[in-house]
């Protein structure tokens, strides 16, 4: 399925994120830190605090831009406690502006939002 989708460009950002995910089937609710270090609208690579066992499927949010629940489903794991994922459905693109507004990272430094949008 994922390989037959369109590519979009990943761009440089850095968001902090909370992962969500079920631990021993439905009892125990975890949640993680992360920060996002590359995203776009269909994926995105994550920077992982410390290493603990990622499960394949979990929600991320990003509280800074008020977003929640985006499905995610892990696709590979690097060495250097870094994941990349896909998401469920395409963030869009307002929700993209909103997460860059709230990067800290120097290349998005004279984004705003648009109070009339």
């Amino acid at each position: 399925m994922y390989d037959r989708e369109a590519r979009f460009r990943m761009e440089d950002t850095m968001n902090a994120a909370r992962l969500e995910y079920t631990e021993k089937g439905v009892m125990n609710l975890a949640a993680r830190r992360c920060d996002i270090i590359r995203i776009s609208q269909s994926s995105a690579v994550l920077a992982l605090l410390t290493q603990y066992s990622l499960p394949r499927e979990f929600y991320l949010d990003i509280p800074d831009a008020r977003i929640t629940k985006i499905g995610c489903i892990l696709m590979k794991v690097f060495a250097n406690n870094t994941v990349e994922v896909r998401f469920l459905r395409l963030v869009t693109k307002k929700e993209l502006d909103k997460i860059f507004v709230y990067s800290t990272h120097p290349a998005h430094r004279d984004r705003v939002l648009d109070v009339r949008a």
